[in-house]
């Protein structure tokens, strides 16, 4: 009975508080650029539409965390004004035990968030993206569109013994349309000296045959002394080039965009390609990914027991409370996300130190108030 009642008193809150915090951050994250979108690039409404319907799995993701917080310091802080708090305990419950429904809700609530973001937020956000690109021709900085650069490279190994990385091909497509690279234009290595230039008008991947299909193109051989020699025409081509340049255009997008397993794929894309600062950024939103869900948990925590202490702690105070913890945690969590990004930090501490920091604090705060 106790932890029903308990339970009632947190989720109407809860509940409350997701609808009004996903509202308030599609309206004042997005809508105003979607807005201007619409007025300023001509982007159709039935399309700005989808894009704003397509954000709200994002911003819901969100406000679960919030949600939890700003529900346990309002159900417990309304307990304790009414001195329910006290009667509980003064009938020999214990502070752990009372708060036990607000540790199991943060404990569902963190599992939906998991799956949330990992099932259903990416494929939002990715399909959101698209629809901008297709209606706006919009540039976005992960997705590869034009522009396609992949250095190739091989190791060798020195006189000495250590080994190092020799270019030994470039790979570059002016466009990607999803299926076809356009105007290609590959350079390859013999020893220190280009080998051979290869130009063609579109390219695409063979998965089949695990070769590049070349169409209407020239391949240029370079003779030792960089005169030109043989000049051969085709109009279709097969090339063992690798398939990397494919992958890094065709998988390319937001840390945001991608589940855990995409987010892994890629990564050993980049290895490949040596892009060291990218491989680094996308290992510590990996990370943050994988933690997030688990503030739920940590606010569930702190949100009951500062909601129990025996201090007043009426709904303005609450809200209050809860945007001062929020900032501070998100601060925190900007702060070692940086550090992770240039090293300071490993992707895993940069990612849940946060978490831990603030589950320290929570259990920190509930043995003082137990006492007391």
């Amino acid at each position: 009975m106790m932890d029903r009642y308990i339970a009632s008193e947190l989720l109407a809150p809860f509940v409350l508080s997701v609808g009004i915090f996903a509202s308030l951050g599609v309206a004042v994250g997005y809508l105003s650029d979607l807005i201007n979108k619409a007025i300023e690039s001509d982007l159709p409404i039935l399309q700005a539409v989808q894009v704003l319907l397509l954000k709200v799995p994002e911003f819901v993701s969100y406000a679960l965390p919030i949600s939890v917080l700003l529900a346990t310091l309002i159900g417990y802080g309304r307990l304790s004004n009414d001195s329910e708090i006290i009667a509980l305990r003064s009938c020999g419950i214990h502070l752990y035990r009372i708060i036990a429904p607000a540790i199991a809700l943060s404990l569902i609530v963190t599992g939906i968030a998991f799956v949330f973001n990992e099932l259903v937020v990416p494929v939002a956000n990715y399909r959101s993206t698209a629809i901008l690109v297709k209606s706006l021709n919009e540039e976005v900085p992960f997705w590869q569109t034009k522009d396609i650069f992949y250095p190739d490279y091989k190791k060798v190994t020195l006189p000495n013994g250590k080994t190092r990385q020799k270019l030994k091909g470039l790979f570059y497509a002016k466009q990607f349309d999803g299926k076809q690279m356009k105007q290609i234009t590959v350079l390859q290595w013999a020893g220190e000296n280009i080998d051979r230039i290869i130009i063609s008008d579109s390219a695409s991947w063979n998965d089949r045959q695990q070769k590049w299909d070349f169409f209407n193109g020239t391949i240029y051989n370079i003779a030792p002394d960089a005169s030109y020699g043989e000049t051969l025409f085709f109009k279709h081509r097969q090339f063992s080039f690798s398939r990397i340049p494919y992958d890094l255009a065709a998988l390319g997008r937001d840390p945001d965009e991608m589940n855990f397993v995409q987010a892994q794929e890629y990564m050993k894309i980049l290895r490949l390609t040596g892009d060291e600062k990218k491989l680094i950024m996308f290992q510590v939103r990996s990370q943050q990914k994988i933690a997030f869900p688990f503030i739920c948990l940590v606010f569930g925590i702190v949100g009951s027991a500062l909601g129990t202490r025996p201090q007043s702690n009426n709904r303005a105070t609450s809200f209050g409370l809860c945007v001062a913890i929020v900032f501070l945690y998100y601060l925190l969590g900007f702060i070692m996300g940086s550090f992770g990004a240039i090293e300071l930090l490993s992707p895993f501490l940069a990612a849940w130190l946060p978490n831990f920091i603030g589950l320290g604090v929570g259990i920190f705060l509930l043995k003082r108030f137990a006492v007391e």
